[in-house]
Formats: C-alpha cells, structure tokens, sequence
C-alpha cells in the first residue's frame, strides 16, 4: 500500500474524550500513594501517630501480597479492618473474558466500572506474553487512543477515556491473581517479569495517571519491578519525553514506522504536530538514556512502504548519536486494514543493513495473532461478540 495524497488537515491528529471517569461510591485503595492512603485512613478516623504504620500494612497487603479483601489483612486489627470495608474496597478490573493462543499467549479483556451504573462499564485489554526467561505484559493506558495511527487496530477505536492509576495498576494485579504470581508462589520466581506500557492508549496523554501507576508498579517495597524492566512506549508525544524520564524514569519506547515525515504523516498522523526532528531532539535530551539503557525505536515492516533499503539507510542518519536499538516489527494483520506485511527476505535484508550500522535490531517474533493479541492488533473483538458468546467467554474466565 503506498501513503495517501489527503490534504493536510484531512487526516485527525488527535481524538477528544467522550468521557470522564466517575467513581464509585465506594472506591478501591488501588493506585493510591502512600500519602493518599493516608488520607483515607484519616477519614475513617486512623489517628496521626498511626497513620505511616497502617499504610505500610496496607501497602504490603495490596501490592507485595495481593490480598483481594480487607479480611485477608491479618496483621491490622479487626477493627480498622472493619472500618476500612465500609468505605473502601480493594477491588481490581473484572475479568470478563480470557483468550490463550496456541503460543501461549493470554489476552484478558478487562471491565472498568464508570460509577455505579453497570452500563456505563467500560473494556480494555490486556496482554501476558511468556517468554524462557521472562514474563512480558502489555497494559493499557485509555479506553480506545488519543491517535489514529492508520497501520493500527487500536487507532480505529474512539477514545472513551484516560485509565486511572488504579485501573492501571489493576491490569498487573489481575495478571498476578490470575497467573498465582504474589509473594507465596512456593518456587520463588515471578512470571510477570516486565510491564511495557504499549496496550490500548497513547500513554503520554494520560501522563500523571500512569506515572502514579508506575511508581507504583515500581516501589520496591510492593509489586517490585525495576524501572528497568518497564517500558513505556510513545508515538511522539515531544513535550512529555523528556518530563518522562525526569518523573517516572522508565526505559523508553518510540513508535518511529517511517524516516520520512511526508511518509511519517500518514502513518502516525501526531507527526504532523510533533514532526520527526522535534522527536529525535527529545530523544537525545531523555535523562539516563545511555548505552546500557538505549531508547528503542519500534518500526513496523509493511511491504512497500517503509521497507527499502533507503529507508534503513535513512533510519541508520537520523539516529546517529542515539543510544538506541530498533525493534523490526513484521505487520500484524487486522480486519479491513490495507496493509501488508513485508516479505521476510525484505525484513532480514533491512535488519541486516541495520545491524552492519552498529546498531541492535532484533526482528519482534509475532505473539498472540491467532486471538488478534499482537502488536497493533488490540481493539476489544469481543465488543463484536453475541450476548450468548460473551457469557460463554466469561464463565471459561471464571473457572479457568
């Protein structure tokens, strides 16, 4: 497929929510920061001298041992207990349906309450891909996308909503609960392993939500996965970059799939605000970038687009004093889309150029195709799916 000739303003940059989040009545402790969990002791009467011993209880319940109820907190008294279930809970995204691929791969679509009204709940999903020596998960920051990348499934979705820091940090929690991954595994080893931040979402348009997530995820004292294990991946939101690195300290994930911006345009249409040089710059401002934590640059192969030899050529330029690497990614089909993907002799010749550049660039093994998991192929299927079909997949998610 060749890029379009649409005039300028025809392609949409950047989509508006339809829709704010509403909390429940009784809203869950997940997501909360030390200092807000402390807050919310005080409303329920945690004297001050109390306050700091209580939310590291807590926060070694939520998020180093995944209790799912107030009841499972042994160590604080039954009292505080009691009180803390009558304004709070503890809950996470509901499952509704679970999906595993031949290679192993799961994808959870995920219920968000909006409120206490059930048809307002929105869906997202979730990804856990296992690997021999780790457990990937791919989470998600907004209920559809800010952007309308045209290679993407995802982009062709409105965006409903940004995600909480609790919706987020309950995609790694619901992960752990449904892969019995807490502290008391009897082995010892954990199966999610890293988070990338590259679900449903362009995660800089919901900076401060995932950045409180994160810092979760990432608290020592909690869930225990180090900043270096997460990556958060952009299409190009330049004014964020650089705040992200200063504020949650992440490695760093650019969605880049052209060297050209007239190509560039087309295929992620936020290059027309923040163009390629814009882009770049940020890059070589990100703080800690550094040759042992090289800011990847993902590109999708799609046949006769951006796979010449010119374009590698023109890749190797632009990235010249970059600690990088590029991700080659084999275009994922999905319903409808024009694209295809490149021919595999194409793909190797490219990385081959790429990699005689000095430059790693491992070619993404496809995961997850068979249940539409793969990279740019989130788009919630089972929105599509007969009431009847639903149910089935629900009730396989609950005795799974």
């Amino acid at each position: 497929m060749q890029p379009t000739t649409e005039p300028r303003d025809a392609i949409l940059v950047e989509k508006t929510p339809l829709e704010t989040y509403v909390p429940p009545a009784k809203p869950s402790l997940i997501g909360l920061s030390r200092t807000e969990l402390a807050d919310r002791l005080g409303e329920i009467g945690v004297q001050p001298s109390q306050r700091k011993m209580r939310v590291q209880q807590l926060w070694h319940w939520l998020y180093f041992r995944g209790a799912q109820s107030f009841d499972d907190m042994t160590s604080i008294s039954k009292g505080i207990r009691a009180e803390l279930a009558q304004a709070f809970t503890v809950d996470r995204p509901e499952v509704v349906a679970e999906q595993i691929s031949n290679d192993g791969t799961r994808k959870w679509l995920l219920r968000l309450p909006s409120g206490d009204d059930v048809q307002k709940a929105h869906e997202v999903e979730c990804v856990y891909i296992p690997e021999t020596d780790r457990g990937t998960l791919c989470v998600s920051s907004q209920v559809g996308c800010t952007l309308n990348c045209s290679f993407c499934h995802t982009g062709t979705q409105r965006l409903v909503r940004n995600l909480t820091a609790g919706e987020i940090v309950g995609q790694i929690m619901v992960a752990r609960d449904r892969l019995n991954d807490w502290a008391d595994r009897e082995d010892g080893t954990r199966r999610v392993t890293n988070i990338v931040m590259m679900g449903m979402g362009e995660p800089l348009y919901n900076f401060d939500a995932v950045r409180d997530a994160l810092l979760i995820v990432g608290d020592n004292e909690g869930i225990g996965i180090s900043r270096r294990r997460i990556t958060l991946s952009t299409s190009g939101v330049v004014p964020n970059i650089v705040r992200a690195g200063e504020e949650i300290g992440v490695m760093l994930a650019i969605s880049l799939h052209a060297v050209r911006d007239e190509l560039r345009n087309e295929l992620v249409p936020l290059n027309r605000k923040y163009p390629i040089k814009e882009l770049l710059q940020a890059c070589r401002d990100y703080p800690g970038a550094s040759n042992a934590r090289r800011i990847t640059f993902e590109y999708v192969m799609l046949k006769g687009v951006n796979d010449s030899l010119d374009d590698a050529k023109l890749l190797v330029k632009l990235l010249k004093g970059i600690h990088a690497k590029i991700n080659l990614i084999p275009f994922n089909p999905w319903p409808g889309t024009a694209y295809e993907c490149s021919d595999w002799d194409q793909i190797e010749k490219f990385s081959e150029y790429i990699f005689n550049a000095g430059y790693s660039s491992p070619v993404r093994t496809p995961r997850g195709r068979d249940i539409l998991a793969a990279c740019g192929q989130l788009k919630s299927e089972t929105e599509k799916l007969s009431v009847r079909e639903r149910q089935a997949l629900r009730a396989m998610a609950m005795t799974d």
